[in-house]
């Protein structure tokens, strides 16, 4: 008879458990990487070039005068240096990506080979307008549905990612109010309890001092303490919805209603519209500007240094003033509108140099032409339907932070169930990497306590969920049953153990330097 010392993985009753430590550093599969500097190769090249046929005098002090620090590889190990390294890392390519708040969702390989086309991933910004037609059909049919899905009438492409919608979403109502002559009494911005931390960062950023909005018992904006707080002084709300807590705001329209009447604007944060789109149409429940994160509802990359895509839908109140540059189709065929031209002499300027981000266009397009309107839907449906489904299989051993009625696309847990166990939300995470599963967000949003926000995004089979959660339910049986070593030393498995988060936090090492004595460059 044999017994089970991980989920699903079988183990002999006399079987030692304890393993020693490799003499190489590697592990069965995984190899022991060093850092590209601490290799060999400094007195070599990969490649083979001529011989210059000049000396090098015409550059004057451009010259090099001391090595250039980097070490030569040949292809093989260029190719094993971050073969290897991969293998380090976490990927939406190799399991669930539970990240709440965060949409970590498989990209479509037929989205990237859209991007690859000539016509889209080998043009330049500066090209003849003539010869871009195709790109350019591609933005206005892009900004079409995005539109058509919103209930909006206009959208900004531009902006690079949330953040950079949001600082566009904020400074067309600044520029609103300025036309309309009251920007200087309206100062303040209104901003949930359970915001995303760049709502109010970028509120300050624009010029506005930030008043923040209380959260009722069951998550959501307290109505009536916004209502206090809204006044002639007042130039915008923020909210998110759904919100941060995985939940909808049922009184949104309410919301919209108070917003309105005095004389500010209303900013959704458009960070959670998988939960909701083709579903919900934001400009049907007053939304005066949003931004769509590109890589959270419509699958384009996420991560990785970018680049990210934030287009802002606006009303028809703020629409005079998005940024430039937008697209235009006449008898002419495509063009852009510039700052400088009439028709855009209401735009607040540009947000980049040029028109954004042409390869998340045409990524978010072909996710969007390949579902169709009933596969929108269902992308909601399905990323509402996993979350609930996690929620209900693990809501028995670990606390819901909201545990009545349904959750949207994420699902929300405290710490409540830990207590008396000597173990934290951080140790219960580092223990999930132990068992193959990169953690959940932790510690967030920071109106629930110990916080563990968990999203399984639509892109999960019920077989992927099943085997996350048997995992989870394990890991909390052990807690509650005081396997405390477990978790206080994990990851034990991990290419790199714990950090001393504390030290990392207070002295960072930015920079390599070689080890003492080496003659290896730094």
């Amino acid at each position: 008879m044999s017994t089970m010392n991980t989920v699903g993985r079988p183990t002999a009753p006399n079987q030692v458990q304890t393993k020693p430590a490799t003499l190489t550093g590697g592990r069965g599969l995984l190899q022991n990487e060093a850092l590209i500097f601490e290799g060999d190769g400094w007195g070599k090249t990969g490649v083979d070039l001529p011989e210059p046929k000049t000396d090098g005098s015409d550059l004057g002090d451009l010259v090099r005068k001391d090595p250039i620090g980097l070490p030569g590889l040949s292809e093989p190990e260029t190719m094993r240096h971050y073969v290897r390294l991969s293998q380090k890392n976490h990927a939406i390519d190799l399991a669930i990506y539970p990240l709440g708040s965060c949409t970590m969702k498989h990209n479509p390989r037929l989205n990237e080979k859209m991007a690859r086309l000539p016509g889209f991933s080998d043009i330049h910004p500066l090209q003849p307008i003539s010869t871009v037609q195709g790109a350019l059909e591609l933005m206005d049919t892009l900004a079409h549905w995005l539109k058509t899905l919103t209930g909006m009438p206009a959208v900004a492409l531009s902006p690079k990612a949330g953040a950079h919608g949001e600082l566009c979403g904020l400074m067309a109502i600044r520029a609103a109010h300025e036309a309309s002559g009251q920007h200087e009494k309206r100062r303040k911005v209104l901003v949930p309890t359970s915001a995303h931390g760049t709502n109010p960062a970028t509120a300050a950023f624009v010029g506005y001092s930030v008043v923040e909005v209380a959260q009722t018992e069951d998550g959501r904006v307290d109505v009536a303490d916004l209502a206090s707080k809204l006044g002639d002084d007042v130039a915008a709300i923020m909210v998110t919805n759904p919100n941060t807590c995985g939940l909808f705001e049922r009184d949104i329209l309410e919301i919209s209603r108070l917003t309105h009447e005095a004389g500010a604007y209303f900013y959704c944060d458009g960070a959670n519209f998988n939960a909701i789109v083709g579903r919900v149409r934001p400009g049907d429940l007053g939304v005066d500007a949003m931004h769509i994160n590109l890589h959270k509802t419509f699958s384009t990359p996420h991560g990785g240094g970018g680049p990210g895509a934030g287009p802002v839908v606006l009303s028809e109140a703020l629409a005079p003033f998005a940024p430039a540059p937008w697209v235009v189709h006449d008898d002419g065929g495509y063009r852009l509108i510039e700052r400088e031209e009439d028709e855009a002499e209401q735009a607040f300027g540009r947000l980049c140099a040029f028109q954004g981000q042409m390869g998340m266009y045409t990524r978010a397009l072909s996710y969007m032409m390949s579902h169709g309107a009933d596969g929108l839907r269902q992308v909601a449906e399905d990323a509402v339907l996993n979350a609930n489904y996690i929620k209900a299989r693990l809501s028995d051993l670990m606390s819901a932070a909201f545990p009545d009625g349904p959750c949207m696309h994420e699902a929300l847990f405290d710490d409540e169930w830990l207590k008396g166990t000597d173990i934290t939300t951080l140790d219960f995470a580092k223990a999930m990497i132990d068992e193959g599963f990169h953690p959940m967000t932790m510690y967030f949003p920071l109106v629930v306590h110990g916080a563990m926000l968990i999203e399984p995004t639509e892109t999960e089979s019920k077989a992927e969920l099943d085997r996350f959660i048997e995992a989870m339910r394990a890991l909390a049986g052990a807690a509650k049953a005081g396997d405390v070593d477990r978790f206080k030393g994990a990851p034990f498995h991990a290419p790199l153990k714990r950090l001393d988060e504390t030290r990392a936090a207070r002295s960072p090492v930015l920079r390599w330097t070689a080890p003492e004595g080496s003659n290896k460059a730094a």
